[in-house]
């Protein structure tokens, strides 16, 4: 399945990464301790996380992910979504609870 595909189905706003929206995700990471997810995220994962801050943007480039994905409707920092603009990476948001989008991913992905 592809980023923009996964954002549609499950109703999620698209806050960067149009250009590079076509990626595979070839499964679903979730965990919000940066040193954890860089040792265990793996390449094409869709990432969710509750952090909204500049860092994710390098573990993003780090680890690979297809895209990261922020729950709740969390806000995401101006200067996080800049960064993420410049570095071609896709952050989604969604209104669901992280425990709701692992669920709904994994029966997409099935």
């Amino acid at each position: 399945m592809k980023v923009n595909e996964l954002a549609q189905k499950l109703d999620m706003k698209i806050l960067t990464g149009n250009e590079t929206l076509f990626k595979d995700i070839t499964g679903v990471y979730v965990c919000d301790l940066l040193s954890w997810v860089m040792s265990h995220a793996e390449k094409g994962n869709a990432w969710i996380t509750i952090h909204t801050h500049l860092n994710i943007v390098a573990v993003a480039l780090l680890t690979e992910v297809s895209c990261v994905i922020i729950p709740e409707n969390l806000a995401v920092e101006e200067n996080t979504i800049k960064k993420a603009e410049e570095e071609g990476i896709v952050i989604l948001s969604s209104s669901l609870s992280a425990y709701e989008l692992c669920y709904r991913i994994h029966e997409l992905l099935a």
